[in-house]
This record gives C-alpha cells, sequence and structure tokens, in this order.
C-alpha cells in the first residue's frame, strides 16, 4: 500500500508532461485550433453526463471515438513531425547538439560573409523555445540539413525562393521564402529595409534570433529580444551568435524533460508547506 500514492503521483507526472509537450508543440500551429475543438467536446460531455442528457452524451462519444481517427487522418504530417522531435530530443546526446550549434554559428558567419561581400540580401531566422509554426507555414517546406552553400543559393537573386526568409528549427532549415511579421515601431530608423523591419517584427513576438544581410550595404545585422545590432564586422557577428545559440558543455538535450517535473514537484511541495 505504501508504494501506490507514488505510482499515482508518476502517473499523474506522466500524463501531465505528455499534455504539456503537446501544448507546446502546438502552439502557433493549425493544430492548437483542433486541441480547443477538442477540449470544447470533452467539456459539453462532461456537462451532458452531468445533466444526465444521455442522447447528447452518446452523440458526443461517438464525435471523440470517430474524432480521433480523423485527427490522425488529417494531422499525420505533424504528428510524423512530432514523433521524430521526440526521438531526437530523447537519444541525441550533449556532444552530437554541441558540435550541431558550433556547425550552424560556422555555417551562419560563412554564408554572411559571403552575401555581405556581393550585396546579397538574406534574412535567416533561428527558432529559439517560442515556437514559430504560424510562420514556417507561410513559406516552403525544405525540412534539410543546414549548410553554408545551401543558405547562400537559397538567397541568389531571381531564384525561386530568395524572397522572403529562412527558419531553422532544431538546426534544420525548416522552411524558406517564409513571410515575417513587420515591426510597427516608429523608433526604427527610416533608412533601415523591410528585411531589418521583418526581423525586429519577428524578435517582438518571439525569442528567435534573426540574421540580416542588407542588399544595398552588405552590412550584416542581427536581431534578439527586440534588440537590433547593426553594421557586424565578422568576429563581432561571430562572438554574438557564440553568446546566443552556443550550446553550453553542461547543457544537455533532456533539459526539456527535466524542467517541467522538476517544477511540479516544487509547486507539489511547495502546496504541501502551505497546507501544513
Amino acid at each position: 500500500m505504501g508504494a501506490q500514492p507514488l505510482i499515482q503521483l508518476l502517473d499523474i507526472i506522466i500524463v501531465w508532461y505528455l499534455i504539456y509537450k503537446l501544448l507546446m508543440y502546438a502552439r502557433g500551429t493549425q493544430m492548437m485550433n483542433l486541441l480547443k475543438g477538442i477540449a470544447v467536446f470533452i467539456a459539453a460531455k462532461f456537462l451532458s453526463s452531468i445533466l444526465g442528457l444521455q442522447t447528447i452524451d452518446w452523440l458526443l462519444g461517438q464525435v471523440l471515438a470517430w474524432g480521433v481517427v480523423a485527427a490522425i487522418i488529417l494531422f499525420q504530417p505533424e504528428l510524423r513531425r512530432a514523433l521524430q522531435n521526440l526521438g531526437q530530443n530523447l537519444f541525441r546526446n550533449k556532444r552530437v547538439e554541441k558540435n550541431l550549434s558550433m556547425k550552424l554559428i560556422d555555417d551562419l558567419v560563412y554564408a554572411a560573409r559571403y552575401m555581405s561581400r556581393r550585396k546579397i540580401g538574406a534574412l535567416i531566422s533561428v527558432k529559439d523555445q517560442d515556437e514559430l509554426g504560424e510562420y514556417i507555414e507561410t513559406g516552403i517546406p525544405l525540412d534539410s540539413e543546414i549548410s553554408n552553400q545551401l543558405l547562400i543559393n537559397i538567397f541568389i537573386p531571381n531564384t525561386p525562393l530568395h524572397d522572403g526568409a529562412v527558419i531553422v528549427s532544431d538546426y534544420r532549415i525548416a522552411a524558406a521564402s517564409c513571410y515575417l511579421p513587420l515591426s510597427e515601431s516608429d523608433s526604427i530608423s527610416k533608412e533601415l529595409g523591410t528585411r531589418h523591419r521583418a526581423a525586429i517584427g519577428l524578435s517582438e513576438v518571439s525569442d528567435a534570433l534573426t540574421l540580416i544581410v542588407s542588399e544595398e550595404t552588405g552590412s550584416i545585422s542581427i536581431t534578439k529580444n527586440e534588440v537590433l545590432y547593426r553594421d557586424l564586422k565578422e568576429d563581432e557577428l561571430t562572438d554574438l551568435l557564440i553568446k546566443f545559440l552556443y550550446v553550453e558543455e553542461e547543457q544537455t538535450t533532456n533539459k526539456s524533460l527535466i524542467e517541467p517535473v522538476k517544477g511540479f514537484f516544487f509547486d507539489t511541495f511547495k502546496q504541501r508547506g502551505e497546507d501544513e
């Protein structure tokens, strides 16, 4: 009997974590609208069961039962991508993560230097914690390994994908030719063009880092947390990218798995202490 409460607590933690990860993955995507609809049906079924509305309760039960099958069919690409991300996050070791972060930085610096010298305009956003699904969906999906050659080739003028932004997610190019939200801030200098305004706009609504290469001057800038770092030299660009993108050796890819559970235990024991 003594182990029963621990098993129940573990059961709650696992279910809570799965719901948490599902919501985090669905945030900013069309899947979130589906989850909201499911939540409405579950609430309606709960009320109909309490009120004794047997016919409505039966109908809602059928909708929910068949709705699971329909959701799997309709959202097959999203579910496949979610399972791939789950496998990568669980089994990718920190040495690989560290190498990937450094490779990403090297590719960004090389591509920015190459395009800057030739005044090739570019806009590259790198996802951090906040989801960018709604902006990825506006572009052309690629889901390809990142390389400086591919980044350069995408932004060559008069090619199909050179307009818009490239979005990098989980060390892969998720999509190209994406539309980013334009900032409406009056503090932005009039000499800055649409690329800079789009980069600042994304930094206002997410924690993504965006690299900009000016087509007019060839200058390199980045935005992060609503701050614009302008006219960067190569060493300055490298330092900032290392500051924002480099994965420290002691960090592990399972941090996202540990933090929610740790927070749950903290809140649980805090509440228990207050009750006592």
